[in-house]
C-alpha cells in the first residue's frame, strides 16, 4: 500500500520572507526577486531532476517495522514528507488500519506476495507511478517496508537494474529491526536444502540495525550479556552496519533517513552476485498465511478465549499475527498482534470508527504448518451474528448474574464495553456487574425458588 504524509518543511525564516513579499501577484518574466511566483516557476522548469532518497526497513516478522514506520509518520520534528509503500505477506492488508491517521491516503497494492519475488514487478510500477506525482507532491523522500519474509536483496537491486528507476531514486539506507527476544532463535533456524533464511539476510544487508525490544530482556539477571552475545552475532554477520538499541521501536528520525548510508561496493564485496537480474532464491514452502476480512461485528470475550488457545497449542509455530477488528458495543477499534505466545491486544485510542466507517474485521496468521480451516472457521465462531447477538433478556428483564455465587439482578444494558450485559444487583447497594456472553454460566432465569 502507497501512503502519503504531509508535515511542513518551512522554515520560520521562510514564514518571515513571505510576509516581507512585495510581488506575491508578480507575472514579470525579468523580475529578479527570489521569492516572487515569476522567479520560481522559472526555477522549476530550469531545474535538473529530482532524484528521491529511498529508506528500506526491513526485519523478520514482528520484530517492529510497522511501529517504527508509526513513530516516524507522527515525528513532527523533521519537518519532511515522505510516501510509505506498504508490503503485506497475505492477501489481505491489515497495517493500513493501525498506521498513524495523520496520513493523506493514496492506495497502490504490493501485497499477496514477498516484495523480493512474487510482486517485485509491482514494487517497480508503484514507483514509477509514484514519481509521476512527485511534482505535484514534491516529496522529500520514500519509505518502503518490506514484508518480514523478504529477502532486501532483490528489493535493493531494483534501484540499480532498472535504468528508469535508477534516474528516479537513490537508495538511502537500509534499515533492519531486529527483535531481542527471538533473533537468535530466527538466525539459527534450521532451513530446508536450497532456501534462504531471511533473518540472516535482512542483517547481512542492513545499513544500520535496530536491536529492538530491548525491554524484553531487562527483567532477567544476564539481560546485558544476552544484549552483548547478540550485538557480537549481528557484527559477525554484518561488521559494518551499526547497531542501535531501541524499546518500542522508538528512535531519533534524522538518524535513519536520508542518511547516504547504503554503499554498493560493500555489498558487492560480500555479495558478487548481487547484480545478477536472474538469480533465484526460495522460500520455505512451510511457512503460509491465514488471512480474513470481513464485515460484522466479534464478540471480544470469544475472541480472547480462540486467541489465548491458538497462542498456548500453536505458538511454536506462530511467526506473526495481527489484525484489526470491530467489537460488538464498542466505537474504538480493537488491535492485536503477537510473536509466538506473546500476545498484545486492546483498544487503541486513536484508532476509533469514523462515522459512516464499514465495520469490517482483517487478521492474518504467519506462520508453520497453519491449518487454514481451523483459523477460519474458528475465528467466524467469535462473530456476534445474528445467531448469537440476539439476546435472550430484554433490557429490564429480571434475571440471575453469577457474581461467584448467583444472584437477583435486573438487565440495565446490552453490549456494554463489549459484554453483552450490564445487571444490577439486587444487594442493597445497586451494584453493577457485567455477562460477558449470553451464557448460562453468566447469566440465567430466575430459579422457581427464587421467584416467590
Amino acid at each position: 500500500y502507497l501512503y502519503t504524509t504531509y508535515t511542513s518543511n518551512m522554515t520560520k525564516d521562510d514564514k518571515a520572507s513571505d510576509k516581507d513579499c512585495k510581488e506575491d501577484d508578480c507575472t514579470k518574466d525579468d523580475c529578479t526577486e527570489e521569492i516572487c511566483p515569476s522567479t520560481r516557476k522559472k526555477q522549476q522548469q530550469t531545474s535538473a531532476p529530482k532524484i528521491i532518497p529511498v529508506t528500506i526497513l526491513t526485519g523478520f516478522l514482528g520484530s517492529g517495522k510497522t511501529t517504527l514506520l508509526n513513530n516516524i509518520l507522527r515525528d513532527n520534528s523533521h519537518g519532511m514528507k515522505f510516501a510509505v509503500i506498504e508490503n503485506e505477506f497475505g492477501e489481505i492488508g491489515v497495517d493500513e488500519g493501525i498506521l498513524s491517521e495523520n496520513v493523506d491516503e493514496e492506495l497502490i497494492e504490493v501485497m499477496n506476495g514477498c516484495i523480493c519475488c512474487t510482486v517485485r514487478g509491482d514494487l517497480v510500477v508503484a514507483l514509477k507511478k509514484l514519481y509521476g506525482r512527485i511534482g505535484e507532491a514534491n516529496f522529500d523522500g520514500i519509505i518502503i517496508e518490506t514484508t518480514g519474509l523478504a529477502d532486501p536483496a532483490p528489493v535493493c537491486q531494483t534501484f540499480f537494474i532498472d535504468e528508469d528507476i535508477s534516474k528516479m531514486y537513490k537508495l538511502d539506507c537500509v534499515v533492519t529491526v531486529v527483535d531481542a527476544k527471538y533473533i537468535l532463535d530466527r538466525l539459527h533456524e534450521e532451513k530446508p536444502e536450497g532456501v534462504e533464511n531471511e533473518a540472516v539476510e535482512q542483517v547481512c544487508f542492513s545499513d544500520k540495525i535496530l536491536l529492538n525490544k530491548t525491554d524484553m530482556l531487562s527483567g532477567e539477571d544476564n539481560a546485558e550479556e544476552q544484549l552483548l552475545g547478540i550485538e557480537k552475532e549481528l557484527r559477525a554477520l554484518n561488521p559494518n552496519a551499526s547497531i542501535q538499541r531501541t524499546t518500542f521501536s522508538k528512535v531519533d528520525p534524522s538518524d535513519i533517513l536520508n542518511i547516504n548510508a547504503f554503499d554498493l561496493k560493500r555489498v558487492l564485496d560480500f555479495d558478487p552476485g548481487f547484480m545478477d537480474e536472474d538469480a533465484e532464491h526460495e522460500h520455505d514452502a512451510t511457512v503460509t498465511s491465514v488471512a480474513i476480512k470481513t464485515a460484522g461485528e466479534v464478540n471480544i470475550k470469544l475472541l480472547q478465549t480462540w486467541i489465548r488457545r491458538l497462542v498456548i497449542e500453536d505458538g511454536a509455530n506462530l511467526y506473526r499475527y495481527k489484525g484489526v477488528l470491530a467489537v460488538k458495543g464498542m466505537d474504538k477499534k480493537f488491535v492485536f498482534q503477537g510473536v509466538g505466545m506473546s500476545f498484545l491486544g486492546d483498544f487503541d485510542d486513536e484508532v476509533e470508527w469514523k462515522e459512516g466507517e464499514v465495520r469490517d474485521n482483517r487478521f492474518v496468521f504467519i506462520g508453520k504448518h497453519l491449518k487454514h480451516d481451523f483459523y477460519r472457521e474458528g475465528f467466524r465462531a467469535c462473530f456476534a451474528t445474528p445467531e448469537n447477538s440476539e439476546l435472550r433478556f430484554p433490557i429490564g428483564a429480571t434475571v440471575e448474574a453469577n457474581v461467584g455465587v448467583f444472584q437477583k439482578g435486573t438487565v440495565v444494558k446490552h453490549w456494554d464495553n463489549g459484554n453483552a450485559y450490564r445487571i444490577e444487583i439486587e444487594d442493597g447497594n445497586k451494584s453493577n456487574v457485567w455477562a460477558p456472553i449470553d451464557h448460562d454460566a453468566y447469566i440465567r432465569v430466575v430459579a422457581v425458588a427464587n421467584k416467590v
